[in-house]
């Protein structure tokens, strides 16, 4: 039988549900106001004021930025670094996880501890790249993939899942006959889904977000991710602004930003409702169970 809420329950319910009212309202609000900038007539905007909805709907900004016939190609290079990249992730994350979460796994805890080596140090800036270029990687998409093949962090927890599995489900498949790589593909990983699918989310927002080590590694502008194709673009757009005084010039750099903005986020976010299921059990890795 339900019990029948005390005043004071009920008004510390009010102020959560304000508090969580007023978090909800700062964390939307911008989102709305860069797809309403974007999608509003530049003269509009440079009446300033805040805009939630498109007073005078335009779409200059988007028709500037795919004015360049780079930019799809660009959108290509990024879709296929990501998926790549993350299969990549996944794959090396996983064949590394695994033997590490076996204790019976000889020199486990040198490598354990080499990789919570690299969570505090790294060769530094310089180093890196000098070990790109040896391999023969610069200029090419594998310099944005393979040189985060693994996250160290992302291991360890996953290393941990893996801890939990029952031991008897892996001695059972091995008495039907299976080897220590199908004891992973048949039965781990089916029984990792929700944590495959939280890490495979992470390395897919990372690679796809890929800025600085594109321009670190690749010269060449025709192998450019998206990000920075669209950093070209506005920065052009800026220069070619500084030459006129109009106020639709003026104004068109933030439209463009607004649009850039909404171009570079959206594909990344339409990923997420397909692993929303997995995803909500796989940030509960960390608990603890009673």
């Amino acid at each position: 039988m339900v019990q029948d809420k005390t005043l004071g329950n009920k008004l510390f319910d009010g102020i959560n549900y304000t508090i969580l009212l007023l978090i909800g309202l700062v964390t939307v609000l911008p989102f709305i106001y860069i797809l309403a900038v974007s999608f509003t007539d530049p003269h509009e905007v440079a009446k300033g004021g805040i805009i939630l909805f498109p007073t005078k709907f335009s779409l200059a900004s988007y028709e500037y930025i795919f004015s360049t016939n780079t930019l799809l190609r660009s959108l290509g290079i990024s879709v296929y670094i990501t998926v790549l990249g993350t299969l990549i992730n996944l794959v090396f994350t996983s064949l590394l996880a695994y033997p590490l979460s076996r204790q019976t796994f000889r020199g486990r805890n040198v490598i354990i501890l080499g990789v919570l080596f690299t969570l505090l140090f790294n060769g530094g800036l310089i180093p890196t790249y000098f070990v790109v270029k040896g391999l023969g990687l610069t200029n090419t998409l594998w310099s944005l993939m393979l040189p985060v093949a693994i996250n160290g962090f992302n291991l360890i927890v996953l290393k941990n899942f893996f801890q939990q599995i029952p031991d008897g489900l892996e001695d059972s498949a091995k008495i039907d006959g299976c080897n220590d790589l199908g004891v992973l593909l048949q039965i781990v990983i089916p029984l990792s889904a929700p944590a495959l699918a939280t890490f495979g989310l992470f390395y897919a927002v990372g690679h796809w977000n890929t800025f600085f080590n594109a321009i670190m590694y690749i010269n060449d502008n025709k192998s450019w991710p998206v990000q920075v194709l669209l950093r070209e673009i506005v920065i052009l757009a800026q220069t070619r602004i500084g030459d006129t005084s109009t106020d639709e010039q003026l104004i068109q750099p933030l439209t463009i930003r607004m649009a850039v903005i909404v171009f570079a986020t959206i594909p990344i976010m339409l990923i997420y409702p397909f692993l929303q299921k997995h995803f909500a059990k796989g940030v509960l890795l960390g608990s603890v169970k009673g």
